[in-house]
């Protein structure tokens, strides 16, 4: 009997790699820039996902051995925590051009800071006429702004625009909220607030609550509503007295299969003329010196890269969050469902 052996010279595509962002206009955003150039340059095909962040998830994909995540953006305390535990790879600084080409808080071993941004107050013009809010005591002042309020879901942020709200300055915020007495003034405050507010979980949720009035204001990055203006020929506004900023980060996962081919991309989306082109289709702030340099000041006019929007700013402590993080977030859970 002959045995027949069939060959097949069929080629097994390989794997796509996986990139994880915030979702909604700034994933879309992202994706123009870089993303599809960079497939069309190297052949190197993507799949997209979109998270909410937090430390538990990225732990449960860095120990995954069979993890579908590659490239992740994170936060500055989610950053912080997966470095320290090893859930990250260490950046190839060489291959993005040293460290020297970014500004300082867009360095760190386990990622590059990509995006510089705020959390602000957003309202809709066209509902909110002449003089809109312009603290975050008017954010919670529902007599004279009626309505529901948009805040993210989690004590970052919430506690500090609560002190804000209640008169405590920017310098004394952290040192305040290292003291029991001054989480009690904040959830104090919050109370005040809490039947008036629509807790939402992702930030591309905040430009269709606005629109759609199920809101009057709400924490926002301003970036959003602007491109949300941009596509409805709408009137969302922003006040930056008093916003939180922060620098959001592309960091490789522990473990995965692919790391070569993320810090390809990571590259790819850290070069100048890719961070311009970023900046052109979200305001955002930006972290290569170079492309900062370049940018046209029109486009920083919405942006943290403005100083005239950061003369009265808050940076989030991010060591702040690493270590007092979980005990606040088991009471804010506790406090956010009674």
């Amino acid at each position: 009997m002959a045995l027949i052996v069939v060959l097949c010279s069929c080629r097994q595509e390989p794997e796509a790699l996986t990139v994880v962002g915030w979702g909604g206009s700034s994933q879309d955003a992202h994706r123009l820039a870089s993303w599809n150039a960079f497939t069309a340059s190297t052949g190197i095909h993507l799949s997209e996902a979109s998270w909410h962040g937090g430390i538990d998830v990225l732990r449960r994909e860095a120990q995954n051995r069979s993890a579908h995540w590659d490239l992740v953006q994170v936060e500055t305390e989610d950053l912080l925590v997966g470095c320290a535990e090893g859930l990250f790879e260490p950046v190839d600084w060489a291959a993005l051009g040293g460290r020297a080409a970014f500004l300082e808080a867009a360095t760190n071993d386990c990622g590059v800071g990509t995006m510089q941004w705020s959390y602000v107050i957003g309202y809709d013009g066209d509902r909110i006429h002449g003089t809109g809010p312009r603290s975050w005591a008017d954010f919670w002042d529902v007599a004279r702004f009626p309505g529901l309020r948009g805040m993210r879901r989690t004590p970052k942020y919430s506690l500090e625009f609560a002190l804000l709200a209640d008169g405590v300055g920017r310098d004394q915020v952290y040192s305040l909220l290292r003291t029991e007495r001054g989480v009690e003034r904040a959830f104090r405050k919050l109370d005040q607030l809490k039947n008036h507010v629509l807790w939402w979980t992702s930030i591309s949720e905040v430009p269709e609550l606005l629109l759609s009035g199920k809101v009057a204001m709400s924490v926002t990055s301003p970036g959003r509503l602007i491109v949300a203006n941009r596509n409805t020929g709408r009137h969302l506004r922003v006040q930056w007295r008093d916003n939180i900023y922060a620098v959001d980060y592309w960091a490789i996962l522990k473990n995965s299969p692919r790391k070569a081919e993320a810090q390809q991309l990571m590259g790819f989306m850290m070069r100048p003329q890719n961070q311009l082109q970023l900046a052109r289709l979200i305001p955002t702030g930006l972290t290569n010196k170079a492309a900062i340099a370049a940018l046209d000041p029109q486009l920083k006019q919405d942006t943290p890269s403005n100083s005239a929007n950061m003369a009265e700013a808050l940076p989030l402590d991010g060591d702040f969050w690493v270590e007092y993080g979980d005990r606040l977030t088991q009471r804010f859970n506790t406090w956010v469902t009674q």
